[in-house]
């Protein structure tokens, strides 16, 4: 491994090893930063500052109304609407921020994987549109019975992602070549070739291509079913993510594959010395982070009666970086993560109506990275402890020395 290697796996891993306190902070002070936007934005705010010194109050006034009115929008278009006359109404939001969390779940999920192999996929974007294409394919132009297209639809999205990085993985693992180059690339092959899938009648669509190219519609035995009945968007994606959660838990915490995985995350130098294959176990890697991915890939395709466009990957890819790293690339951070940033997407049209920019969430998503992946600031701002060392350099030793008494 290179010294810029070396250095750029130990900063990934401070930032995957900071602490439920360190998360919080930066997800406060994230926020703080997209007010101080709000209020700097603000018309009254800006107004009331020529004679600030003499009518204080009322700078105050209008930085507290700003912030408060926009957070507050937040809340009503992202958890509860009190302001609804019906319950289903009023409860309709928190549906929302479960529908759109669902795929920022899983493809986190996908990408905090290779984080914890000490890789850095940013792929998710071509990984997903390449789980797209695969389950647009078996459910537009397949006819099965519903309890065998979905979940044909499903693996199919799997599989193709999973390709794909597990390509990855095995040029970096032949070649040398780096995990970060290699997935930018394929980000923009498939991005423009799943757009050129479209403009094809022969390949996704059937109409003549016009306008804006468009998939065909899944068919209704491949559609992902509604949770909650015809009032609400939110469907099966939800219940996906969820046991998607439980099962990444389960390898990367307690299954013989997880433990490898972490190991050659922590140091893969000792990790060959126990005796694991590294280029083969990021092989293995990719593929794995991949198949979360495609998952969130299925949750697109199957999620809408509607043919997709090329921004059906609705930079997914993206905000899973964001959502992997806020986690702590661990199952319940990232499941909190991605409900969080499921709330900004839901909430974002309700800050618009009153006039708040919907870019300022984004800045706060940008904020909250920005603290998160600056641990030693964090950690000096408000005299923090380093964090522990993980275990398992001592679980390698033991294994090592198992493999020699073995011996």
């Amino acid at each position: 491994m290179s010294n810029n290697e070396d250095r750029f796996s130990q900063a990934l891993k401070e930032i995957l090893a900071g602490g439920f306190t360190r998360t919080i902070i930066s997800v406060i002070l994230g926020f703080l930063v997209g007010a101080l936007f709000m209020i700097g934005s603000n018309p009254e705010f800006i107004e009331s500052l020529g004679y600030f010194f003499s009518r204080p109050a009322d700078a105050l006034g209008a930085a507290w109304s700003v912030v408060n009115e926009g957070y507050g929008a937040l809340f009503k278009g992202a958890i509860y609407n009190g302001d609804a006359d019906t319950f289903v109404k009023a409860i309709k939001p928190m549906t929302e921020t479960l529908r759109l969390g669902a795929p920022l779940i899983l493809a986190g999920l996908g990408l905090g994987l290779t984080f914890r192999v000490g890789l850095f996929n940013i792929g998710g974007t071509g990984q997903l549109i390449t789980g797209l294409i695969f389950a647009v394919f078996v459910a537009t132009r397949m006819e099965l019975p519903f309890f065998l297209h979905l979940p044909l639809a499903i693996i199919a999205a799997v599989v193709g992602a999973t390709l794909l990085g597990a390509l990855v993985g095995f040029l970096k693992a032949r070649t040398g070549a780096h995990e970060v180059i290699l997935t930018i690339m394929f980000n923009y092959i498939m991005l423009y070739f799943f757009t050129f899938l479209m403009r094809d009648p022969a390949l996704l669509q059937e109409q003549a291509a016009t306008g804006n190219p468009k998939a065909d519609p899944a068919a209704e035995t491949a559609l992902l079913p509604l949770l909650l009945g015809d009032e609400f968007k939110l469907h099966w994606g939800i219940i996906l993510a969820i046991v998607a959660v439980f099962v990444f838990w389960w390898l990367m915490e307690r299954s013989t594959i997880g433990f490898r995985l972490r190991m050659v995350g922590y140091n893969p130098d000792a990790a060959r010395a126990a005796g694991i294959n590294v280029e083969r176990t990021y092989v293995l890697a990719m593929g794995l982070s991949a198949a979360f991915v495609g998952l969130a890939a299925a949750n697109q395709a199957l999620g809408t009666q509607f043919g997709l466009t090329p921004s059906a990957h609705a930079n997914i890819g993206f905000d899973a970086i964001t959502v992997a790293l806020l986690g702590g690339s661990n199952a319940p951070g990232i499941l909190l993560a991605g409900l969080l940033f499921g709330a900004f997407k839901a909430g974002s049209p309700s800050m618009q109506v009153l006039g708040v920019s919907p870019e300022v969430l984004g800045i706060v998503q940008g904020a909250i990275v920005l603290f998160i992946a600056a641990p030693p600031l964090i950690r000096a701002m408000f005299r923090l402890p380093k964090p522990q060392t993980t275990n398992v350099l001592g679980e390698i030793r033991d294994r090592i020395f198992r493999k020699g008494g073995a011996k």
